[in-house]
């Protein structure tokens, strides 16, 4: 810990709080950075011991490296296209390594308070998690929010009637390590996004009997497509194209490449491409053509050991697995100083809230595409307010262009929690290259002396 009080506190250090942290320290801005574990890495360091990481053994990543790789350490060539979170940690440690970030992370240290102080800044309470009894208060001008948004995990609400009495094991994917726990076993799983497929596929291969069940369809996308990552494909002029172009572009391609999705027994999706965050699996679709997964209806209700689902069908079921996503919170502030009610921030560009000055947030979006580097775009944009070479709009402005955002996503995305912080990555990035441009702080031109 600093023997003084830094300009800025960084809450976290996974993915966006080290990218934070080299952009701040890249611009000479003093700064703590708290982090709960005793590694760096958060989601994607396996059994950490923070407490919320929620790897599985099993676990890749879903984008290339390319496309998840920081602009300012770029991925080793060496490591495959898709690699493992045990990679991915490797290359954080790399990253903060290179940098010379790990003497500035305070670890094994909890926030537990952010609150606006008098007179500006925020008070900033931390708590060593050794030692309970060294609570510490320390006053920064700026605080930057990185603690993730897929650690506190959302179960079904209301719970499905029955569920109390089920006899046997239900789990959220947040939880769920070793496929061990479906040896044998008739499993149910609950969701279409991302980790749904992963546990299904993984269930598939070592339980008795595998149900996936859904409430709506899904476009599945591979991660290869024509012999090269899918995101390569998807990173191409299409994608900075109209929406109509980029989603003729993409439905072709899944029909060349993999057919329609109802040939695998998917209900028909019922929003278009790129109308929902999608699910990435070259696995899902085989084990399906195989039969060794059944597509089911969503969850009606249970009665004892038996899964009812919205179709009227049943099935004796051991493990249930729900996949439904986590809740954006922020255990440190309180709800007046900012609410996050049913995943929904008031976030200018996602990252500003108008009226707590000091106060921002860095990797809180959902993209199509991958965090790390929007973070680290967010990071320098930050930066840059923090430094004053670049301004905020009036407060009315900012407000204006939140009410936009959400009436974007309501007119553009499936009306689901897990799309409240969806952003589009070009375009996204294309915002915030243009904040930092256009709202730079113009330098008045020095009159050259009389001779």
């Amino acid at each position: 810990m600093s023997d003084r009080y830094a300009t800025a506190c960084i809450i976290g250090a996974g993915s966006s709080g080290i990218t934070a942290a080299q952009v701040l320290q890249a611009e000479g801005i003093d700064f703590d950075c708290f982090e709960m574990g005793s590694e760096v890495g958060g989601n994607w360091r396996y059994e950490n011991d923070n407490g919320v990481s929620s790897a599985y053994r099993s676990l890749h990543i879903n984008t290339s490296r390319e496309a998840m790789e920081y602009a300012a350490w770029p991925m080793s060539a060496s490591l495959p296209d898709y690699p493992s979170h045990w990679q991915i940690a490797a290359y954080f440690d790399d990253f903060v390594d290179h940098f010379g970030l790990r003497e500035a992370i305070t670890f094994r240290t909890e926030v537990t308070k952010v609150a606006p102080a008098e007179g500006g800044g925020w008070d900033v309470t931390i708590r060593p998690r050794d030692d309970a009894r060294a609570v510490e208060t320390r006053h920064y001008d700026h605080v930057l929010v990185a603690n993730g948004h897929h650690w506190d995990p959302r179960w079904p609400e209301p719970s499905f009637p029955g569920s109390e009495a089920f006899p046997g094991q239900q789990v959220h994917v947040h939880y769920y390590r070793t496929p061990e726990l479906f040896a044998g076993k008739t499993v149910v799983v609950l969701g279409i996004g991302n980790s749904a497929t992963d546990i299904a596929v993984e269930a598939s291969r070592n339980a008795r009997e595998t149900y996936l069940a859904m409430r709506r369809g899904a476009w599945i996308l591979p991660k290869y497509l024509f012999g090269m990552p899918t995101d390569h494909l998807t990173d191409s002029p299409l994608a900075r194209g109209p929406l109509r172009l980029q989603k003729l572009g993409m439905r072709t391609m899944l029909r060349i490449a993999v057919g329609k999705m109802t040939d695998y027994g998917l209900p028909e999706p019922d929003h278009d491409v790129l109308e929902a965050h999608p699910t990435v699996s070259d696995d899902l679709l085989s084990r399906l053509g195989h039969g060794d997964i059944k597509v089911v209806p969503t969850i009606s209700r249970f009665e004892g050991s038996t899964v009812v689902f919205a179709d009227g069908s049943t099935v004796d079921a051991d493990v249930v697995v729900y996949c439904t996503g986590y809740k954006v919170t922020f255990p440190f502030l309180d709800e007046s100083v900012l609410a996050a009610d049913d995943n929904h921030v008031d976030l200018y560009r996602r990252v500003v809230p108008p009226d707590r000055p000091g106060l921002w947030f860095i990797g809180l979006v959902q993209p199509l595409g991958a965090v790390m580097p929007l973070a680290e775009a967010q990071a320098h944009w930050v930066a840059d307010l923090i430094t004053g070479r670049v301004t905020l709009p009036p407060r009315a402005e900012m407000r204006a262009q939140i009410t936009a955002y959400d009436a974007a996503l309501r007119k553009r995305f499936v009306a689901s929690k897990r799309h409240t912080i969806e952003v589009d990555f070009h375009a996204y990035r294309a915002e915030l290259d243009k904040e930092r441009k256009t709202r730079a702080v113009r330098t008045p031109a020095v009159a050259a002396p009389t001779p």
